[in-house]
């Protein structure tokens, strides 16, 4: 549809509705709400359900695309995004109603609208446009999906200053898509001379090619439309500075750059985008100086000198934990808006150049690490004597802080997690790096109960010299507490001994002195009778002491564990079946 088409029409009755709703049936206490608007070849309905909430219902007014609206409803359930609107239902196709999906409805007016109701758009009204699209869209590129219809039609926000993004119908894989169907990005102007949606320069009219580049370009697009009144042309376009002096010269440059015809010449990400967009300007309205952490007040606390540090990139919010290296501090990106774990060097070790070294190796390693069992890395900066990289939040702590705080597991809770950690291994040692430093404080849950590895700090790449004394005592394999040279085995004793503790609440060779545990991994002293036989014998093998004769692979060691689960599950049923059946009783 046109974009003069994507506006509420107010008053709407129930006889009044589209006729490819007209049919439908509400369930009890249900009702029809009074509004409705067209998007790109969907229908969007407000319903009244029986809890009193005002919801869209999601439509293709085309049977054609009712395969790919179910594509849409299905990927945008998984999303969580605080502009993406909250999914509930999918209605699949009945004698009564659908298809069709529920999801919130969104209050509000357009980026087209404000600028046609206030005339001249306001500058902090165009940095929470970056703010809030630029994180939804670093949010997408971060799962490998881009969103491909970003313009100022599709960009929401409520009075309240709450960003929304819409059209969700093309952020799905190409192959959902209706061949020929693309976004409707007419270039010129549209009606009354309002400023129409123009595609990226490197798209042709019947090439549509969404990427990360082209989001980048879509979002800078609608900031310059916001900011100029004009539409951006596809070459030569003017400084953003020249139409707008007052602009923040952060921003205007930013917006110069991710304008460029030229998609390598623009920002390698969103983040990037962002990062420059946002780094001088205060969230109150006005242009402030970045504090300068090169010379802070000497008696500041540590955690007021990271605060100074970090200026305003970042909003910390309370301490995670500590280890050797530094501090974990939740945070928030304030350029994002997402909370992040922040990791920072204690400003004592940043002093030496290697501990330094290994503090950059670790975020660039764990950068290159795309998997689920793998928190990723965002980013990683330094200023003054500090030096941090931000990494995604896990909301549920540690392994370790789970038992601690509710005993050890059961076989059934862990064992698809040790089968993705497992994975999680196997992509690493595929591309030459070894953790070396598993314990369960560096196996982080996530909000979804997700087991994932973190803090490859001491990590190096296999065929190097890896020697010395590494790891922490109570899971690091014989041969790093003796410092001897060691690869990839060293990670399947850690990962064996946090299967033990998670299951039992203890290491398996005991925690303190590190000599004294030494010398249990060496003569084999190691008590696994509490655990059924098939585990016991895979606790066994991959705490052998000699590195030869553990798993060869982190492949063979998750088959392993999978035949080993199956025989005890099959076990226990089968006890349990002869305990309650009715020949039992």
């Amino acid at each position: 549809m046109s974009a003069s088409k994507r506006t509420p029409v107010e008053g709407m009755k129930a006889l009044e509705l589209p006729s490819h709703i007209a049919g439908w049936h509400l369930p009890p206490g249900w009702s029809w709400g009074s509004r409705n608007l067209y998007g790109d070849e969907r229908h969007y309905q407000q319903v009244n359900d029986g809890l009193g909430r005002s919801l869209a219902l999601v439509t293709a007014p085309n049977p054609a695309h009712h395969a790919w609206l179910y594509s849409e409803a299905k990927r945008l359930a998984h999303r969580s995004h605080p502009a993406i609107p909250t999914t509930y239902h999918y209605w699949v196709a009945e004698k009564e109603r659908g298809p069709g999906y529920l999801r919130r409805w969104v209050t509000g007016e357009t980026v087209r609208s404000h600028m046609e109701r206030l005339g001249r758009v306001e500058i902090p009204y165009v940095m929470q446009v970056v703010r809030g699209a630029g994180s939804t869209l670093s949010y997408l590129h971060d799962s490998g999906t881009t969103h491909g219809a970003l313009t100022v039609d599709t960009v929401w926000l409520t009075a309240t200053g709450r960003l929304w993004l819409l059209e969700w119908q093309w952020a799905v894989p190409r192959e959902d898509i209706p061949h020929g169907m693309r976004p409707q990005l007419p270039g010129g102007m549209a009606e009354a001379h309002r400023p129409a949606p123009q595609p990226p320069p490197e798209w042709t009219v019947d090439k549509w090619n969404p990427t990360p580049a082209s989001d980048q370009w879509q979002l800078a697009a609608i900031c310059f439309t916001a900011l100029t009144g004009e539409s951006p042309p596809p070459v030569d376009v003017p400084p953003v500075s020249w139409l707008r002096p007052e602009c923040p010269a952060t921003l205007a440059s930013a917006l110069d750059r991710a304008l460029s015809p030229d998609p390598g010449a623009r920002f390698p990400s969103v983040a990037a985008f962002l990062r420059v967009a946002d780094s001088s300007y205060s969230t109150r309205g006005g242009v402030v100086p970045i504090a300068d952490p090169e010379s802070p007040p000497n008696d500041m606390s540590e955690e007021a000198r990271i605060r100074y540090a970090l200026g305003d990139d970042y909003e910390v919010l309370s301490p995670i934990g500590a280890g050797s290296f530094g501090k974990v501090w939740r945070a928030r990106d304030l350029s994002l808006e997402r909370e992040v774990a922040l990791k920072v060097l204690h400003p004592r070790v940043a002093a030496d150049a290697r501990a330094v070294a290994a503090f950059w190796s670790e975020a660039k390693l764990a950068a290159q690490l795309a998997h689920p069992a793998i928190v990723p890395i965002y980013d990683w900066d330094s200023k003054g004597d500090l030096s941090w990289y931000t990494m995604e939040l896990a909301d549920e702590g540690s392994v370790a802080s789970l038992v601690e705080r509710s005993g050890p597991r059961t076989l059934e809770e862990i064992a698809p997690q040790v089968e993705s950690l497992l994975d999680g291994l196997a992509a690493a040692h595929a591309v030459g790096i070894v953790h070396r430093d598993l314990k369960p404080e560096n196996i982080l849950i996530d909000r979804y109960g997700r087991w994932r590895m973190t803090d490859f700090g001491i990590a190096n790449a296999t065929g190097e010299d890896a020697t010395g004394t590494t790891g922490t005592p109570a899971f690091a394999a014989p041969e790093q507490l003796l410092g001897e040279p060691h690869g990839a085995g060293v990670d399947y004793f850690a990962l064996t001994a946090i299967v033990v503790f998670a299951l039992s609440g203890n290491p398996p060779f005991g925690d303190g002195e590190a000599s004294l545990i030494l010398s249990r991994q060496l003569a084999g002293s190691v008590d696994l009778s509490t655990f059924a036989t098939p585990l016991a014998e895979w606790m066994r093998k991959g705490l052998m002491p000699v590195p030869d004769d553990r798993f060869r692979d982190a492949g063979e060691m998750k088959d392993a564990w999978r035949t080993a689960v199956r025989i005890v599950m099959r076990r226990e049923r089968a006890a349990w079946w002869r305990r309650n059946s009715p020949r039992a009783r």
